[in-house]
């Protein structure tokens, strides 16, 4: 996709991208990749630094949280403490030129040499890629069994479990009652893991969120939307 990186003195570095499926200009902030404007391929980019200076003080509003999430984000070195369900994080140095990882039935373990910071983007790009891939592994065994568990408790009636890397929901029901499940939610407590199953579990019954779907929540859980505040105290992108 064509782009232009344009400095704004109030806002710094500003991504303009040019997108084919593009209908109008959009304002994305995300964290660690900042503000990017999306545009039609058909629209100048000078139509769309208009539009972004009409929008410019939205951004300024927006980009101090940003800036609190991203100091948020883990970087993980020899001391951090991760764990999975099954799996405990190990990092440590090793003798060689490569950074390496493996998955045992009990470990994520990564070696990276002693000539490179264990900061460093590559490092840490390959400790998260090995976490993912041990949360897939987990999830793949682990949320079949417990939405079945659940839907037999309930009296539910689904048809297959997807485990998803999704950023930005937990969990999804679509319209033949597929639970797509987000392997982040390993990261929560047991209770939240439940509470987004049997959620997806509510919408093979009620497929939108009214008044029936949340009595329908509230009959199996009490006061549901309390344990859905709760839910949204977690971010899906952070460790």
């Amino acid at each position: 996709m064509p782009e232009k990186i344009i400095h704004f003195d109030d806002v710094g570095k500003i991504t303009f991208r040019k997108n084919k499926r593009s209908r109008n200009v959009s304002i994305a902030i995300r964290p660690l990749k900042g503000v990017i404007v999306t545009l039609p391929y058909y629209l100048s980019y000078k139509y769309a630094i208009k539009i972004f200076n009409s929008k410019k003080e939205w951004v300024l509003k927006q980009l101090p949280k940003i800036e609190k999430i991203e100091n948020k984000i883990t970087v993980f070195t020899e001391t951090s403490v991760f764990n999975t369900k099954c799996r405990k994080l190990i990092i440590c140095q090793n003798h060689s030129n490569n950074i390496k990882s493996k998955i045992t039935h009990d470990t994520i373990s990564v070696e990276y040499p002693e000539s490179v910071n264990v900061k460093s983007k590559a490092v840490q790009e390959i400790i998260k890629s090995a976490i993912i891939k041990a949360l897939r592994k987990e999830a793949k065994e682990y949320f079949p069994k417990k939405t079945l568990d659940l839907a037999e408790k309930y009296n539910f009636k689904f048809n297959k479990v997807f485990v998803k890397n999704n950023k930005t929901l937990w969990g999804s029901c679509s319209s033949v009652n597929n639970i797509n499940l987000n392997l982040h939610l390993l990261r929560l407590p047991d209770f939240l893991i439940d509470y987004v199953i049997i959620h997806e579990l509510c919408h093979t019954v009620e497929k939108n969120h009214g008044k029936g779907f949340w009595n329908l929540m509230d009959s199996i859980l009490g006061d549901a939307k309390a344990i859905s505040k709760e839910l949204k105290t977690y971010s899906l992108q952070i460790y």
